[in-house]
């Protein structure tokens, strides 16, 4: 399912007025970076950058670590090709500190840190599993696998509880006697959300989706119940639920919130000046300070939304990095027979840098 979808005119007078903004620090309207650490400083733009090839990466073995769903684990699943592990993201004004695990297991003991979304989430919260078990691989850790729906691995020796919450749309499902509903102005599930000491949120991957992966049968929003409606309206309108959500039961002085930014899929070659091409066979990033086809339209909904909010949260903004990333998707070396996975990310691989700036702004974050 591609990422970028096409807006009708009702998209785009909905979202007349949004501005770009800064990423970094989202509070009471106002976009600011994190003081000055070693982690990120205050002049960077951690974001604007470019990938350069770094003999010492990947940072880990991906063969060592216990964590990997079939969906990501590249290697173990035969793709042959191993330069997509070598490269580094350098922001174009300063250096990201080197990912330290232990550091981070310290600075997290006796927290619960929590991933919240579908399962690019998933992919984030897998690949920092691998990040912490490389740092202290002797370690003793144990797993709840849950309901299906929550699950966490603690790290016994840190008393560090990492969990992993499925939301595909972040606002409920609900079934009624006509059918599955997407409530668009509900959520029932945050009571289990305030339980942790850092959020990290994300959205966007199954909102596109129609036809038999489609998880509901209508759409609700406020009074109105609908069969469908743009999917991008839709979004936003879900996002401004979770703003207020996050506004109303939050605080601040317990809780850190981040927002991760859309994840694009590699589909459609055209977007990158390659048509007729997928992820499929591709070996390396692409090189520019740019990206032919642009940003995505969602990605200023997020900025917007996050603007708006009364609470700090703090955007991991990693959706242009990500983009020059065409080489970094499972393709077909996947478990699960999938013949061609262009949205999911390989772990090792490109959620490490994920997880690096995630680490740096909590280093900055004060």
């Amino acid at each position: 399912m591609r990422s970028k979808s096409n807006i009708s005119l009702g998209s785009l007078l909905f979202f007349c007025g949004l501005v770009s903004l800064s990423p970094f620090l989202f509070q009471r309207g106002v976009a600011s970076r994190p003081s000055k650490s070693k982690g990120v400083i205050s002049d960077c733009n951690p974001f604007a950058g470019n990938w350069v090839y770094d003999e010492s990466y990947p940072i880990y073995d991906s063969s060592n670590c216990p964590f990997i769903r079939k969906e990501f684990d590249c290697i173990k699943y035969g793709r042959p090709d191993k330069f997509y592990l070598k490269y580094r993201w350098k922001p174009n004004s300063c250096e990201l500190t080197r990912f330290d695990g232990k550091e981070l297991l310290r600075r997290w003991s006796g927290k619960r840190i929590m991933f919240v979304g579908d399962s690019l989430s998933a992919n984030q919260y897998e690949s920092m599993l691998c990040l912490l078990h490389s740092a202290a691989p002797n370690a003793s850790w144990t797993s709840s696998p849950g309901m299906g729906i929550l699950s966490s691995i603690k790290f016994e020796d840190y008393n560090v509880t990492m969990m992993y919450y499925l939301s595909h749309y972040l606002v409920d499902i609900v079934r009624e006697k006509i059918g599955r509903v997407l409530k668009l102005d509900s959520i029932q599930a945050g009571h289990v959300w305030l339980g942790a000491d850092v959020l990290i949120f994300n959205t966007w991957h199954w909102w596109p989706r129609r036809g038999p992966s489609q998880p509901w049968d209508f759409v609700q929003d406020g009074k109105n119940i609908m069969p469908d409606m743009d999917r991008t309206v839709a979004f936003s309108k879900a996002l401004q639920t979770w703003a207020k959500w996050v506004d109303s039961n939050v605080n601040p002085a317990t809780t850190k919130v981040f927002y991760q930014s859309v994840s694009p899929d590699h589909y459609h070659g055209q977007d990158w000046g390659e048509p007729g091409q997928s992820c499929a066979g591709q070996t390396k990033p692409l090189n520019s300070s740019t990206y032919p086809a642009g940003p995505m339209p969602q990605e200023a909904i997020v900025k917007n939304v996050l603007h708006s909010m009364s609470k700090p949260v703090y955007l991991l903004d990693i959706s242009f990095l990500s983009q020059l990333r065409k080489d970094a998707h499972p393709s077909k070396y996947n478990g699960i027979q999938l013949r061609e996975d262009c949205s999911h990310w390989c772990i090792a691989g490109l959620t490490d840098t994920w997880n690096q700036l995630l680490y740096a702004a909590i280093l900055s974050w004060k």
